[in-house]
């Protein structure tokens, strides 16, 4: 009855393959779902004897949580709840908006991006709820097939939402997203704060980073670009600047004044758009994170350049940042399975209102 905090992530790492989730060897382990029911019913029992609930949380738990699990709360917590998260991309939408609806003082919100409704943002505007402070959203380009983005917020469902959540910040991750549909999503009154692009099969586009530069220069804090691939090919990591003045990466550093974190690998960084990022941000950049092997060097420069390229690079960026800079040894830190990232990032983030 006095339970305050339930938090329950499934690994779904083992299955998964290739990027697609399997129920397979889900199938094998509990032959007619009897477990996975048995579990449900003991989550929804829980859920309606607590009192005080003021964060709950299940992530990836698949099969577990189904649009009618949040109706099985008791008044008292629906009334006390500050934190929800329902995570599960393989299943229909987990939170129909009426039950939203009694989810009064909420300040936090992770859910997949196509469960995110038109209807839901008018709901969470509505003068009767706390304002939202923070909202984490996983967008899965391997789902979009079965969740269109056709009835997630548009322009005019933000602005309502930021007009009564002034200090609403939203966290996205895209997972193996095709460019025209991220564009598709990322509407101007959005107030998002952190992007994570992880991909295998997909990349990032020059226009996709043009337009965050753009429309979040003002509010965009994290900005996270990994491919993550076995091993590099013949022709190497994708190149978004094609080694242009102009690079995207670098306009955003110098477009995104509150940008605190930047880590980047799988695609091909050039060691003096690396050098300008650190100059731009300086020691408001608290973490620079480039993989040593996403680093690349023009040829010209090496020309005129009598000592190790390598030793000159470290030198200039630490220069640029005030502080001592390597580039990144270890890649499991960005590598790591993205959905236990995401869940890992996600409530760090709820937890910082």
């Amino acid at each position: 009855r006095n339970l305050q905090k339930l938090s329950l992530y499934g690994d779904t790492c083992i299955l998964q393959e290739e990027g697609i989730l399997d129920s397979t060897y889900l199938t094998q382990v509990d032959q007619g779902g009897k477990k996975i029911k048995e579990i449900k019913q003991l989550f929804e029992e829980t859920l309606a004897s607590s009192r005080q609930l003021k964060w709950l949380s299940s992530a990836f738990m698949l099969g577990m949580v189904t649009p009618n699990t949040l109706s099985t709360m008791s008044n008292l917590s629906a009334n006390s709840l500050e934190h929800l998260s329902l995570l599960d991309n393989q299943a229909p939408p987990l939170i129909p908006s009426i039950e939203l609806g009694r989810l009064l003082n909420l300040h936090s919100l992770a859910l997949d991006f196509c469960d995110f409704t038109s209807e839901m943002c008018q709901v969470l505007s509505n003068s009767d709820h706390m304002p939202l402070h923070r909202l984490s959203l996983v967008l899965h380009g391997t789902v979009l097939h079965n969740k269109p983005l056709d009835i997630t917020p548009g322009e005019v469902d933000w602005q309502a939402l930021v007009r009564h959540s002034a200090n609403l910040r939203v966290y996205i991750m895209a997972l193996d997203v095709h460019s025209q549909d991220l564009l598709s999503v990322l509407k101007p009154s959005l107030p998002l704060e952190r992007i994570h692009f992880d991909s295998y099969s997909t990349c990032a586009s020059e226009a996709a980073l043009d337009l965050i530069s753009r429309q979040y220069c003002k509010t965009l804090s994290h900005f996270i670009l990994v491919r993550d691939l076995m091993e590099r090919d013949d022709t190497g990591f994708p190149d978004l600047s094609d080694n242009r003045n102009e690079d995207p990466l670098v306009l955003l550093a110098w477009r995104c004044t509150h940008l605190s974190l930047l880590i980047i690998h799988g695609y091909t960084v050039w060691a003096h758009n690396l050098i300008a990022i650190s100059r731009l941000r300086g020691s408001n950049l608290k973490v620079l994170a480039v993989s040593e092997e996403s680093i690349d060097f023009d040829q010209d420069q090496l020309l005129f350049q009598d000592e190790d390229p390598i030793h000159n690079l470290i030198e200039e960026v630490s220069l640029g940042l005030g502080r001592p800079w390597n580039p990144m040894m270890d890649t499991n830190i960005v590598l790591s399975e993205p959905t236990q990232h995401f869940f890992r990032e996600m409530q760090r983030f709820s937890e910082g209102i």
